[in-house]
């Protein structure tokens, strides 16, 4: 399985993980199997707020789960209606996060836990 991980900058697995996932530049995919670590471009960066397509900012990759800070309800719908599983980020590195994975650590996001926009009221569940 191919677990894909919204970064700032790709810094391999000491990448620091992003707070949101339709904003990030780029993504640190992982096979858990192989341990092969790749990086992909967000193919949807360019998108107006609220209006991500998760599939296309993932240039259409076979990925089997997301590991990230904060997440929208479009993004969030648009992975899981594709098969992908969505967790939430504990801060720290790609290597932090994939440990935890691992071992069952992280939580998944529900629908109740996404961003909801960045003006006045901002009621994230992530950090930052």
């Amino acid at each position: 399985m191919k677990v894909c991980f919204p970064v700032e900058k790709n810094e391999g697995i000491t990448s620091a993980v992003f707070n949101h996932f339709g904003s990030a530049p780029s993504f640190v995919v992982v096979d858990v199997e192989s341990g092969e670590v790749g990086e992909l471009v967000n193919n949807d960066l360019g998108h107006t707020h609220g209006n991500c397509s998760p599939i296309k900012a993932l240039g259409g990759a076979e990925i089997g789960a997301v590991v990230v800070g904060g997440i929208g309800g479009g993004a969030l719908g648009g992975l899981t209606r594709a098969g992908i599983r969505v967790y939430r980020s504990e801060g720290g590195t790609v290597e932090d996060n994939l440990a935890k994975f691992k071992s069952g650590e992280l939580n998944r996001y529900l629908p109740g836990d996404t961003c909801g926009g960045h003006g006045e009221g901002h009621d994230c569940g992530h950090h930052g």
